[in-house]
């Protein structure tokens, strides 16, 4: 388990859909900080579409728990109960509802890139609408940020599940830091996106968060 996991707390000011084809860019400012949240939609192992899922409603307790977060970074345990996300035992989705969905493809409304750029620009043009990206932390780093050239470069990514890897990642694994993305928005209505790779697996011990063959 080799994460730097924990959850960043922010107001979204800006995106770049197209600069990755891997990922959906988004820049966020949390104090005095600022942030970029790199958002897979396409994976490096086969087949690349991901497994998608979103929901409208949340658990109180998370939502609470969330709310009561100051802006910025926070590290979290691994551990049920509080904010920390697990998409096979925390409960707060069901495996078998994700979809499979094309990261960016021509036409409207039919690609992740799609459905984050919806919710990233709503964000924007709401006042007092908030993001919670859950995932691995980097930087800050001593040059500029690669996108949005802000110094120093400062980040989120493993925005999706984080365990049930491939051989080759299974040093990410564990149980209770997958990644996900909550909007929220000032009329108190939620926009959660949970991703996961076709490459992972579902079945996972419940230890060491590595594939159960």
């Amino acid at each position: 388990m080799a994460l730097n996991y924990g959850v960043l707390k922010g107001t979204v000011t800006g995106h770049l859909r197209n600069a990755d084809d891997d990922h959906y860019q988004i820049l966020v400012s949390a104090g005095n900080t600022m942030y970029r949240i790199a958002v897979n939609v396409h994976s490096s192992l086969n087949p690349p579409d991901l497994r998608f899922q979103s929901l409208t409603a949340l658990p109180s307790s998370l939502t609470q728990q969330l709310t009561a977060l100051p802006a910025g970074f926070r590290k979290l345990a691994s551990k049920p109960g509080g904010i920390a996300q697990d998409f096979v035992r925390g409960g707060v989705i069901k495996v078998d509802k994700f979809k499979v969905v094309p990261g960016d493809i021509p036409g409207v409304n039919n690609d992740l890139k799609d459905t984050m750029e919806d919710a990233v620009v709503t964000a924007v043009a709401q006042q007092g609408a908030v993001i919670y990206a859950l995932g691995a932390k980097w930087g800050p780093e001593s040059k500029k940020d690669q996108y949005f050239k802000f110094t120093p470069g400062n980040g989120i990514h493993d925005i999706h599940m984080n365990q049930g890897n491939d051989k080759k990642h299974s040093v990410d694994d564990g149980i209770f830091h997958d990644g996900c993305l909550i909007f929220q928005y000032p009329n108190g209505k939620y926009r959660a996106f949970f991703m996961a790779f076709q490459s992972q697996s579902f079945h996972t011990d419940n230890k060491t968060g590595h594939t159960i063959p």
